[in-house]
């Protein structure tokens, strides 16, 4: 029994032995059935003021909290005390010995097993979870569980931006540049589309110089937890580079070597890197070259990693290499900075390149572009 259930149990009998007394000196039928009122009144204050479930947290120092079990997460147990009225208080999982509650908890393991009971100390660093299916408590060894209560997550988390970058010049010189540049991802728990967008234009004195256009789409299927299997495209154009469309449709495997909460440190925690290699076919469709089109290779590296809340270093390429071909090869990378100035708007600077080891007759092999954009993150 828990102290305070001792204290109020003690209290009820304390205010039921002297309402009788009072009673039956006093000899009023009507003043007995008031005082009996009264005390079961104060018999259910402390009812009342306990209605939240109880539950026992021990520590490895031999100490004992009576507390409210809220979650466990990312090595941190959550509990409401019953002595302090503030914020809920953060307790290191490594530090408890056991826990035990009169309320059903879901506990997750290392493994992957998520458990549904009423928990309770066996020994310390041993819980027993108590199931209605099983008659018997399932024992767990604490070091063993991943979370307690975690948070519900939603069915798809999505990322994304959008940028836009312009500059113009009237008077003696005519310019004037514009660039366009999206992003989004959707996870969910077995699959993560990617869409990728940019396009930029320029023209001086009334002369068209720059015009292109560049997206790629993908879908990944996660077989394992790392390992998934991603199909998608590449469609690019560009006015300079004598190509009306380069189309590429790739597939193959991929490994996410880092991904969100892989780290305690706040600075990695949500880093993410992954490669991924596989097949595709490669067709360039050139307005006065000939048009080629041939099987190819393809690697690709994606890396991610917001450093601080405010500022966020990526990077992305992928390679085409013919498999018909040697010396016939593509490929095309990004990569910036990016950081919040005010709530969700972003301002990016950015390095795009691309390479083409056989171009149409006349073009140079290596495109580069310098951006700089202002833009709109946004996350679920």
């Amino acid at each position: 029994m828990y102290p305070d259930e001792w204290r109020m149990e003690m209290r009820c009998q304390f205010l039921v032995v002297a309402t009788f007394t009072q009673s039956r000196q006093g000899g009023s039928m009507s003043r007995t059935l008031s005082s009996f009122m009264v005390c079961i009144w104060l018999c259910l204050l402390p009812v009342w003021g306990l209605a939240e479930p109880l539950g026992k947290l021990s520590l490895k120092d031999g100490s004992e909290i009576y507390v409210e079990i809220l979650e466990m997460t990312e090595g941190f147990i959550t509990v409401k005390t019953l002595f302090h009225d503030g914020d809920p208080m953060k307790i290191k999982w490594s530090e408890v010995a056991g826990i035990t509650s009169e309320d059903q908890v879901k506990v997750v393991l290392n493994s992957g097993t998520i458990l549904q009971g009423k928990p309770t100390m066996l020994s310390p660093g041993t819980l027993g979870i108590k199931t209605d299916i099983l008659g018997e408590p399932i024992p767990v060894a604490v070091e063993s569980v991943m979370a307690v209560n975690p948070p519900v997550k939603p069915a798809v988390v999505y990322t994304g931006n959008l940028n836009f970058g312009a500059s113009k010049i009237t008077g003696n010189t005519r310019l004037q540049n514009y660039s366009f540049l999206g992003e989004l991802i959707a996870r969910s728990e077995r699959l993560r589309l990617s869409i990728l967008g940019r396009y930029l234009y320029g023209e001086t004195d009334n002369q068209i110089v720059a015009r292109n256009a560049f997206g790629t789409i993908k879908l990944d299927f996660f077989l394992t937890k790392r390992f998934y299997w991603n199909a998608g495209a590449l469609f690019e154009q560009d006015t300079f580079q004598d190509l009306n469309l380069r189309t590429s449709l790739f597939s193959g495997p991929g490994y996410q070597f880092i991904d969100v909460g892989d780290f305690a440190n706040p600075y990695f925690k949500k880093m993410q890197l992954s490669a991924e290699a596989g097949l595709g076919f490669f067709n360039e469709d050139f307005k006065n070259a000939n048009d080629r089109n041939n099987v190819t290779g393809r690697w690709a590296v994606n890396f991610n990693w917001p450093v601080h809340p405010a500022l966020t270093l990526f990077h992305q390429h992928q390679g085409f290499p013919s498999l018909e071909k040697r010396s016939d090869y593509y490929m095309t990378s990004q990569q910036g900075i990016r950081w919040h100035m005010l709530e969700n708007f972003v301002s990016t600077l950015q390095f795009n390149w691309r390479y083409d080891n056989t171009p149409a007759s006349g073009n140079k092999k290596s495109d580069k572009q310098y951006l700089l954009t202002v833009g709109y993150a946004f996350e679920s």
